[in-house]
């Protein structure tokens, strides 16, 4: 049974031109891709300009730019040229039309505001479905299971040193969420701490969840200082971490680069975080399965030692992760027995 198939290469080729150009334009962003907009103010018969824009709160903020002058018109003649990142609005809309998976408009909004505010950049991680769509751009393949979800997944190292942030980095991660306007409030727990999930009343099926590596605290939220987000510490997590990947993420209407974790490990840390939630969940546990799946077929079709890496660091990390990985091991022999994963992966 085939779990995918293969993507056009004239879609293959729009998805790489899109992320070809993402990338640059990362580097490229200027004064018009920045929201806000140039104030004049005379003082003392001089003219001096400044730069207002509003904060989640509402609040009007202004930065002052410079007194009026040759570079500081050029700055404000760059503000109404078109943004470096409307470019890509075109080459969005030709990998949708082309067969390429994209993403809710809703979800991109998210995505792209924390992306803005430079979540991605600090070490953020989109892990959960919206990874496993991005995968199928990567890999040239359109998955079988389309089914879509209203969860968006994030992930950092937290406390964890292989992904420190540089000391000067700060990212409003929670003003970023604010801003957008969108209902999504931060849950709070038993003991009236903030917790890692944020849900839009008005629309309970959509959420965020911030997650991190576990640490000495157990599973006891991290309320990250750099961040300013609280991040909920989940077992095994540290291994999507590792060989972190980049892609983008699209919808007619504009694209955003985002880093995701590799495939491999994508796929076997499914396996593992089956084998630790046997018996609950399971609606998301089945989920976990066909995506597992879904790539253990093609890496066994095309690319089989990046999985067998991936899965010789896993089993290095202790008994405890390979007794884990036996049990959705096992499951997925069950649900999926012509992939016959235990004769080529071990």
């Amino acid at each position: 049974m085939a779990l995918y198939e293969e993507l056009t290469s004239v879609a293959q080729t729009a998805y790489a031109q899109l992320l070809d150009v993402a990338l640059t334009t990362e580097h490229m962003r200027t004064v018009a891709d920045l929201s806000g907009s140039f104030a004049s103010k005379t003082v003392k018969g001089h003219q001096y300009w400044y730069y207002q824009y509003s904060e989640p709160s509402g609040n009007l903020k202004q930065i002052f730019v410079g007194p009026d002058n040759d570079a500081v018109r050029s700055l404000i003649e760059e503000k109404n040229r078109p943004g470096a990142t409307e470019g890509l609005i075109p080459l969005a809309a030709s990998a949708v039309a082309l067969g390429c998976s994209n993403v809710l408009p809703k979800h991109l909004r998210v995505i792209r505001r924390l992306s803005e505010y430079g979540f991605f950049r600090a070490g953020g991680v989109l892990i959960g479905t919206h990874a496993f769509l991005a995968y199928g751009n990567m890999l040239g393949v359109h998955w079988g299971d389309s089914s879509l979800t209203q969860d968006i997944d994030f992930a950092h190292a937290g406390k964890n040193v292989a992904l420190a942030l540089p000391s000067n980095i700060e990212v409003q991660t929670h003003e970023a969420i604010q801003s957008l306007q969108m209902g999504l409030l931060p849950i709070s727990g038993l003991q009236g701490k903030t917790g890692a999930t944020y849900l839009a009343p008005r629309d309970p099926g959509f959420r965020l969840d911030f997650l991190t590596t576990m640490h000495r605290g157990g599973e006891e939220k991290y309320e990250h200082p750099q961040l300013h987000v609280t991040l909920q510490p989940l077992k095994f997590m540290e291994y999507s971490l590792v060989q972190v990947q980049q892609a983008v993420l699209f919808n007619a209407e504009g694209a955003v680069v985002v880093n995701i974790p590799h495939p491999a490990r994508y796929a076997l840390h499914k396996l593992i975080v089956y084998g630790e939630r046997a018996g609950t969940y399971a609606a998301k546990s089945g989920k976990d399965l066909i995506q597992a799946a879904s790539l253990l077929q093609y890496f066994k079709r095309s690319r089989t030692w990046e999985i067998k890496q991936a899965y010789d660091d896993l089993m290095s990390r202790g008994k405890g992760w390979g007794v884990r990985f036996e049990r959705g091991l096992a499951a997925i022999e069950n649900a999926y027995p012509e992939l016959e994963v235990r004769n080529w992966l071990i």
